[in-house]
C-alpha cells in the first residue's frame, strides 16, 4: 500500500499554490470551535441539571444542644422523609 502521507502532501501542494502556510503557527480553526461549544453546552447543561437537583435537598439546621431539627420536633430518626414533586 502507498504511503498516505505522501501523496496527501503532494496533493495539498498543488490545491494550494497561493496559500502561504506557516508551519510554526498552529490555530484550532473551525473544529477546535466546534469541540469547545459543544463543551460549554454540556457544562451548561450539567450545571442547570446540579441547580435542580440541589434546589430539591432539604437543609435542616442542627440547634444549640446538637440534636437534628427533626429529632426536635418529634419525628422518629429512622422516619422516611417526604419528598417533593
Amino acid at each position: 500500500m502507498p504511503d498516505m502521507s505522501a501523496s496527501v502532501s503532494l496533493a495539498m501542494t498543488h490545491l494550494v499554490p497561493l496559500a502561504e502556510v506557516d508551519q510554526n503557527k498552529v490555530t484550532p480553526g473551525v473544529l477546535g470551535f466546534i469541540v469547545f461549544a459543544v463543551m460549554a453546552l454540556a457544562v451548561w447543561g450539567l450545571m442547570k441539571s446540579m441547580n435542580k437537583h440541589m434546589r430539591k435537598v432539604d437543609f435542616k439546621e442542627a440547634d444549640a444542644s446538637g440534636e437534628d431539627a427533626t429529632e426536635a420536633s418529634g419525628t422518629a430518626k429512622g422516619a422516611p422523609k417526604a419528598q417533593r414533586g
